[in-house]
């Protein structure tokens, strides 16, 4: 298939069902199955909405199963993940297939390399059904992630799997996970690997105000010239926390920092717009003040990464190199060693 110049993305914008007051794994693998059979469902409706030039369609943050809340990660890892191969990535590949979109999305997922652990996972599956992209997020609060096991995950997966981009008719298809959003250096180094639209799958705030994440997602669109398309849940149900604490604000934005749509509060169809891969290109090749993304000297800011730590990686692996599974606490502690270092090294007052 040639390169399409022009096509819709959609974030959709649905609601999370949650499973921690699930009695058991069963009871949420069920529930998982009746969630994708309801996205089938909607995303099949948003089609036939839009029309045919729907072809992608971006997926809220865990949209399967909600967040682990005060949960082990042995409890979690049982009740909440997926296998890397397992019945739920068949079956958003078999929606796939049949709308003939990508799916971008995010969920908790096994690992047989790493037992006992699980990693927060976003992937692309393309319009055959097939798994093309799988990134596991890099900077989390209170999950395991590659660079806590950095050494073993390179030694098992290799460099290239930390900042993986697509190549696809749609153009270069990269993901980032929820709050990820924020770190520049991410989404930068995912465009210097050719990233050309960013799904974004977020699970946030829903405010009047302008978000932390919503700045940030201009921002990144911008200083990167790519698309970002980013959907947030519409409320998370099955917990104690109010529902529409998280609602709303899923948006298309384009390589100006234009919000292209924007959905409100509630399930979504509202966030799509189309994708111009041809306009962006231009812009890419055409020497100009507001190129950014080619004026980057990046030599400069080099040593200083280089020779600043902050957070530490490999903290999850034992002094043989092996995995460790962590208490929740692991993660807190080690953030609070790390302000204490960076105020040793007066970089905190």
């Amino acid at each position: 298939m040639s390169d399409i110049e022009r096509y819709c993305a959609l974030a959709l914008q649905v609601e999370c069902q949650a499973v921690n007051q699930l009695d058991n794994a069963a009871d949420a693998k069920a529930q998982m199955a009746e969630t994708i059979a309801r996205l089938g469902k909607q995303i099949a409706a948003s089609k036939a909405f839009v029309g045919p030039q729907l072809r992608l369609v971006v997926l809220p943050e865990y949209f399967l199963t909600g967040f682990p809340m005060g949960e082990s990660i042995a409890a979690w890892e049982e009740k909440a993940c997926i296998d890397m191969d397992g019945a739920e990535y068949k079956a958003l590949g078999e929606i796939a297939k049949s709308q003939s979109v990508y799916i971008s999305g995010n969920a908790y997922e096994r690992d047989p390399n790493f037992p006992g652990l699980y990693f927060q996972a976003s992937f692309i599956l393309d319009d055959t059904g097939e798994l093309v992209l799988r990134y596991r997020r890099l900077v989390s609060m209170f999950a395991p992630t590659p660079h806590d096991l950095l050494d073993r995950y390179i030694e098992v997966y290799g460099p290239d799997s930390l900042f993986p981009v697509v190549d696809t008719p749609l153009g270069c298809l990269a993901t980032v996970a929820s709050e990820e959003i924020l770190y520049p250096e991410i989404s930068r180094a995912l465009a210097l690997r050719g990233a050309e639209v960013i799904c974004h799958s977020s699970s946030e705030v829903g405010s009047p105000n302008a978000t932390p994440k919503q700045i940030a997602r201009q921002a990144r669109a911008y200083e990167n010239h790519c698309f970002v398309v980013s959907a947030n849940s519409a409320g998370i149900t099955g917990t104690n926390i109010p529902a529409q604490s998280t609602d709303g604000g899923s948006a298309v934005v384009d390589f100006h920092a234009h919000v292209l749509a924007e959905a409100s509060p509630g399930e979504s169809m509202v966030a799509n717009a189309d994708i111009d891969i041809a306009a962006l290109r231009h812009h890419r090749n055409r020497p100009s003040m507001f190129n950014v993304l080619t004026r980057q000297r990046l030599d400069l800011f080099a040593d200083t990464y280089r020779y600043t730590e902050v957070y530490p990686e490999n903290t999850l692996l034992d002094e043989a190199g092996q995995p460790i599974i962590p208490d929740r606490s692991h993660f807190i502690d080690t953030q609070a060693a790390v302000i204490a270092r960076l105020k040793e090294k007066n970089i905190l007052k």
